[in-house]
C-alpha cells in the first residue's frame, strides 16, 4: 500500500513501531507499561451511562468520588473533569468569574484558548505584557508588581488570568499575585495547562492551588500519564461561584462524555495516590543524570539544565525543570532545524522549535534511556554545528503592544479579506497570527498591523516556524519574497 494511503490508524502504529523518543505531549511518553489502564483502554470498553457508571454531568457515583479524589490530591475545594482539553476548562472557568462587557487583566502569552474566551464573553482584556529574557528569548515570568500597577490603572478588572507555566516552563509568583489581586477581592486564574504535575515533589515549584489561585486549569494527558484531551479544572475560595463554575463546565464539554478519556483520568488519580513519590524521585533522576551527561556541551545552551542546572534568569521568576529548552544562538542552527535533524538522525521527536530554540518536554512516563539518547544526539550536534557563523543578532525587546483600533469581538467578526502582510501595515487586523506551537498571537483582532510586526513574522516565516491565522493560511510574506521562494536564483 502506498504510504499516502494508510489509515490514521496504521500511521499510528507505524510510529510506534519506530521506536521514537518522545519528547513531547502527551506525558504517558507511549510508555504503556508505566500504568495498567494505559494498555487497556479499547473500543471494547467504549461505553454510554449505563447504570452503576455514573454520569459526568450528575455525577453521583464513581466519577464523583474520583472527582473528590482529584480534589484532595490537589488540595482544591472541588475538581472537575474536562474531557474537552484545557481549552473547555478555561472557557468554563472565564465564563464563571465574569460577565459580558468585564474587564479582564490577562497576560500577553495567554494560550488562544483565552483569547476565544475573551472574545465568546464579550469582554474587554487590558494587556501585561511579559519581559523577553535576555538570553534565551523566553517570554518572562508575570509579577506581582505588573499586576499591582496594572489593577490601580484598571479598577474595573473583575479577573486576572495567566500561563504558569508556560509553554516553555516559565513559572510566575502565583502567591504573590494572589496576594494582591485578593487585596482587592478580584479572582485569579492560573493556565496551569502545562503544569499538572507541580507541588508533587520538592524538585518542582508549587502549584497554583497550593498558592491560593481562585480557579486552575490543568491538562493531566500534558505531562501526567492521561489520554491526549483530558484536563482538570480545581475550583477554590469563595470570589467565584462554586454552582456556576459547574453550570459553564457543562455548557463547555460534550453532552457524551468518552468513557475512555474518563477512566484515564481515574487511573491517572489513583496512580499518583498510590505511587507519586516513587515516580517524581524516578523522574527527578532521570533530569539529574542528563544534566550532568550534557554538561559538556559548548555552543547549545539549555535553560536551567546542565551546567547551567539550577541558574536564575533576569525576568524569570522561576524555570520548570521538566522542560529541556535548548538555545541554538550560538550555533550554525535554527531551533527548527535542531528539531527536524533530531528526529530524522537520532529518531527523537521535540515538542516544539522556533527560529532560535526547541522545547523538550519530558514527563512521568519519560523512562531510562531518555538522559543519555538525548544528551549524545545534542553533543554530537553541538559539536557538529558550533559554533554559529556570525555573531547572533540581540534579542528583540517587545515593549509595547500594537495599538488598538477596534474591540477584539467586532473586528473578529469584520468582513475583510486577507493580503500580504506589507501592504495591509497601519490597516486594521481582523484575525489572530499565531506561531504554533506554542499558540500565542502574535496580533490579535482590531489591532494595527505595524512595521515591527510584519519584521517579526517575516523572519519567523524564513526561520521555518509554522505560522497561521484564523481565516485560512495568510500570505505572511511579501510578494516579492514567495516569488523568490517559487523560483529561486540558481
Amino acid at each position: 500500500m502506498p504510504k499516502e494511503d494508510r489509515s490514521l490508524l496504521e500511521r499510528l502504529s507505524d510510529h510506534h513501531r519506530e521506536g521514537y523518543l518522545s519528547l513531547h505531549m502527551p506525558g504517558h511518553k507511549e510508555n504503556v507499561d508505566l500504568a495498567p489502564y494505559l494498555n487497556t483502554l479499547s473500543a471494547g470498553l467504549d461505553i454510554t451511562e449505563l447504570p452503576g457508571f455514573d454520569d459526568l454531568h450528575d455525577p453521583e457515583g464513581v466519577l464523583a468520588e474520583s472527582m473528590r479524589r482529584a480534589a484532595a490530591l490537589w488540595g482544591s475545594r472541588k475538581s472537575f473533569f474536562q474531557v474537552n482539553g484545557s481549552t473547555g476548562g478555561l472557557l468554563a472557568a472565564i465564563r464563571a468569574a465574569t460577565r459580558r462587557g468585564d474587564t479582564i487583566l490577562m497576560a500577553r502569552h495567554c494560550h488562544k484558548a483565552i483569547y476565544h474566551a475573551v472574545e465568546l464573553c464579550g469582554l474587554n482584556p487590558v494587556f501585561l505584557l511579559p519581559p523577553v529574557e535576555e538570553t534565551f528569548g523566553l517570554s518572562g515570568s508575570i509579577s506581582p508588581e505588573m499586576v499591582a500597577q496594572a489593577l490601580e490603572a484598571h479598577p474595573e478588572t473583575k479577573l486576572v488570568v495567566y500561563p504558569s507555566p508556560t509553554y516553555d516552563g516559565v513559572v510566575s509568583d502565583t502567591a504573590g499575585i494572589c496576594a494582591v489581586a485578593h487585596e482587592k477581592t478580584i479572582p485569579v486564574l492560573v493556565d496551569e495547562a502545562h503544569g499538572a504535575h507541580l507541588g508533587f515533589s520538592s524538585a518542582f515549584p508549587p502549584s497554583a492551588v497550593a498558592q491560593g489561585a481562585d480557579l486552575v486549569v490543568a491538562s493531566l494527558h500534558k505531562m501526567l500519564p492521561s489520554l491526549t484531551q483530558t484536563a482538570i479544572l480545581h475550583a477554590s475560595g469563595q470570589r467565584v461561584p462554586m454552582p456556576e463554575v459547574a453550570r459553564q463546565t457543562g455548557i463547555f464539554q460534550s453532552s457524551s462524555p468518552s468513557y475512555l478519556l474518563m477512566a484515564s483520568m481515574d487511573g491517572c488519580v489513583r496512580l499518583l495516590e498510590e505511587q507519586k513519590d516513587a515516580l517524581f524521585a524516578a523522574w527527578t533522576r532521570r533530569l539529574e543524570t542528563f544534566d550532568r551527561l550534557a554538561k559538556d556541551l559548548k555552543f547549545l545552551r539549555l535553560a536551567g539544565h546542565g551546567k547551567e542546572a539550577g541558574a536564575s534568569y533576569p525576568g524569570i521568576f522561576a524555570l520548570d525543570p521538566a522542560k529541556i529548552v535548548i538555545s541554538t544562538r550560538n550555533s550554525a542552527l535554527t531551533g527548527v532545524e535542531l528539531k527536524e535533524k533530531l528526529a530524522e538522525q537520532y529518531h527523537i521527536e521535540l515538542e516544539m522549535a522556533l527560529d532560535h530554540y526547541a522545547v523538550a518536554m519530558t514527563g512521568l512516563g519519560t523512562d531510562d534511556t531518555m538522559p543519555e539518547t538525548l544528551a549524545r544526539a545534542l553533543l554530537e550536534l553541538d559539536e557538529a554545528y558550533g559554533p554559529a557563523q556570525e555573531e547572533p543578532a540581540p534579542l528583540e525587546q517587545v515593549n509595547q503592544l500594537p495599538p488598538r483600533r477596534m474591540p477584539l469581538e467586532e473586528a473578529a467578526r469584520t468582513a475583510g479579506g486577507l493580503t500580504f502582510l506589507y501592504d495591509a501595515m497601519g490597516k486594521v487586523c481582523g484575525e489572530y497570527i499565531w506561531a504554533y506551537p506554542p499558540g500565542i498571537p502574535l496580533i490579535t483582532p482590531g489591532e494595527e498591523i505595524t512595521t515591527p510586526l510584519v519584521q517579526t513574522i517575516e523572519k519567523l516565516y524564513r526561520a521555518g516556524v509554522h505560522l497561521i491565522g484564523t481565516r485560512g493560511k495568510p500570505p505572511f510574506t511579501t510578494a516579492a519574497l514567495q516569488d523568490e521562494e517559487a523560483n529561486p536564483t540558481p
